[in-house]
């Protein structure tokens, strides 16, 4: 029996890492919104790895935090070891990563949904979404209470027709035991959307106490940790280590010849898997010439003795996971207290998406994260937050927001999804952008903490702080360029040291400063005359000064591909009308409906020739 529950402008369903984004993002920029969630007790879970950031990841979550959103903060308060991941290579792909407490992280996210204005959060299932002349209109649980709304954002996560696999037995089911959804799956496909099947999975979960750490290696954290945050005032703390061990030939011929036992191989999962984080079955099949691959062994958080294997993902039988596990250096006598399995689960082909995260089909439905076919926590909240972002600008009658693979690891990832789409789970890596150089995590507030203020979700005393920081860095570049170090013996011996030619006339600091093995810290006592600055300032004005030539080569590339994205695609464009087009591009181009000439050319089958007849068009 249905009945009506209440009015909302936007309905947000899941509350994982998507659907928190999204729901505060929409709040925040005052629309009423509900959140729903199957159970009160997953919101803000982590199902997988215990842990914000990694490679690329990390970019997303400290752009995240220029814009805005909820993750970063609550990393800061609840992440109990940190690390700068890639710090032996360039700056363009250090990273942070983070372990989190598991339960501190979800406690602290279902407290700020409880607190947020404007937001409601409800434990219910939603079974239908309604429309009105094609527009969305209502979302319905499966207990029957009916919701108006005006705009819905769809963050299923793993559980959309959700089924977990472990050898040969399989349950419907969301992760760690949750029940999954099932009827909205059915009701996305009758609104026209085109579902897919995709897989995920995650290894196995130990008890430290069963643990021998002596045979591994330890993985401490960084001497000085750095947040994801850009202005907390509170550096944080590492609290916690993990540590490192290997699988060995013991190991992989448990596995080898157990394989007839993986549904992998045997037939029973259908889904796509992520080809970036493969199960240890899909690593020993691929790379048989290896000899062993690295595990981390990470704390679930600092009030449980639960161990999570990174590395380890597995669907094979539970007796299988224990003589495989007990192979391990360090493991042999672990106890197992929840064991890997694989999950599938339904998600849209995101080429139906605009890059507002909006449907093109259906007007006022949005999605995000896993849903899109995406893989990731962090993937998944930055997405969230768009779409809740765009839904809400929708209603208020405002501009959306739309980044551009030029400014931002989010622009590119979500620009990869909707105009390139992805046939597995989409994991971002810093290869993935073009602009890496310009796009690094460091630099984030200067690229984005102005959208964040114009969108009104970044304070004007916080903008106004990142253009005093970059203030000082241009001022500091300035008087280094300037400010000489006369030749000496202990500026000679100093260069020697480090494999650098001595000087014989005076040198400027700054050239000093570009040289290989030299850094602004290690000149200082060469610079007598040097500012006190913070951290930030210090590292943001040796990368500059370092990579100069490069990062403006990769400025004028950026300058050239926003030409091309500002010229207009009209929306209503018949392609099949346009001479000079390729078949396929036709197809794809009127499947997917580009913004702009940059975008267009970006999409797979589109080629240089179908690009420079759509140039022609838009010059006529």
């Amino acid at each position: 029996m249905e009945y009506y529950a209440g009015r909302c402008d936007v309905a947000v369903v899941g509350a994982g890492h998507a659907g928190i984004e999204a729901a505060l993002a929409s709040a925040r920029l005052g629309c009423e919104t509900v959140i729903f969630t199957m159970n009160l007790d997953s919101v803000g879970n982590m199902p997988c790895n215990p842990a914000i950031g990694g490679t690329a990841k990390g970019h997303l979550v400290r752009e995240l935090s220029c814009l805005g959103g909820q993750m970063p903060v609550t990393a800061d308060l609840a992440c109990i070891q940190y690390r700068m991941l890639n710090l032996g290579k360039g700056p363009a792909v250090w990273s942070l990563r983070a372990q989190a407490d598991r339960r501190e992280y979800q406690k602290l996210m279902k407290g700020v949904l409880e607190r947020q204005e404007r937001l409601q959060l409800v434990q219910a299932e939603i079974a239908e979404i309604r429309t009105d002349n094609g527009a969305v209109s209502a979302v319905v649980t499966r207990s029957g209470a009916v919701w108006e709304c005006r705009a819905c954002v769809v963050c299923t996560g793993t559980y959309l027709a959700g089924r977990t696999v472990v050898g040969d037995v399989t349950e419907q089911s969301g992760p760690d035991g949750m029940h999954a959804s099932g009827p909205l799956a059915d009701c996305l496909r009758a609104l026209g959307l085109s579902l897919r099947r995709f897989k995920t999975g995650t290894p196995p979960r130990l008890n430290a106490r069963s643990v021998d750490f002596s045979k591994m290696e330890l993985q401490p954290g960084d001497s000085e940790p750095e947040p994801f945050t850009f202005d907390g005032e509170t550096p944080p703390v590492n609290r916690a280590v993990c540590w490192l061990t290997w699988t060995n030939e013991r190991t992989h011929e448990i596995i080898r010849r157990n394989l007839h036992r993986s549904p992998l191989y045997s037939g029973i999962i259908d889904g796509v898997g992520p080809r970036y984080c493969p199960s240890i079955e899909t690593k020993i099949v691929t790379f048989p010439d290896k000899t062993r691959h690295q595990l981390f062994v990470e704390p679930m958080g600092l009030g449980t003795e639960e161990l999570y294997l990174q590395g380890l993902s597995s669907s094979l039988p539970e007796d299988v996971q224990v003589e495989m596990v007990r192979s391990i250096a360090g493991l042999e006598h672990a106890q197992i207290q929840r064991y890997a399995y694989a999950i599938e689960y339904d998600c849209v082909d995101p080429t139906e998406l605009r890059l507002t995260l909006e449907t093109r089909r259906v007007p006022g439905l949005y999605g995000a994260g896993q849903f899109n076919g995406s893989s990731g926590y962090e993937e998944a909240a930055v997405q969230g937050f768009v779409a809740g972002v765009n839904a809400a600008l929708k209603l208020l009658g405002r501009e959306p927001l739309i980044l551009d693979r030029a400014g931002s690891y989010i622009g590119t990832l979500i620009d990869d999804l909707v105009t390139r789409g992805t046939n597995e789970p989409y994991r971002m890596m810093t290869s993935r952008s073009e602009y890496r150089l310009y796009l690094r995590q460091d630099n984030a507030d200067l690229r984005l903490c102005g959208t964040g203020r114009d969108l009104g979700l970044i304070s004007e005393e916080r903008y106004w702080k990142v253009l005093e920081k970059y203030e000082s860095v241009r001022r500091e570049i300035a008087r280094l360029e300037s400010a000489f170090a006369p030749p000496s013996e202990s500026l000679n011996g100093f260069l020697a040291a480090r494999g650098q030619p001595p000087v014989t006339t005076g040198v400027s600091l700054a050239s000093l400063i570009r040289r290989p093995q030299l850094d602004y810290d290690g000149t200082a006592p060469f610079d007598p005359d040097r500012p006190e600055f913070p951290r930030a300032v210090r590292k943001e004005v040796e990368i500059e000064l370092k990579y100069a030539g490069y990062i403006e080569k990769q400025m004028r590339q950026i300058r050239e591909f926003r030409r091309l994205e500002e010229k207009k695609l009209p929306p209503d464009i018949d392609y099949g009308a346009i001479q000079g087009l390729r078949l396929e591009a036709r197809e794809k181009l009127s499947r997917i409906r580009p913004d702009n000439l940059g975008q267009a050319s970006r999409i797979s089958g589109v080629s240089p020739a179908d690009a420079a007849a759509l140039m022609v068009y838009l010059s006529r």
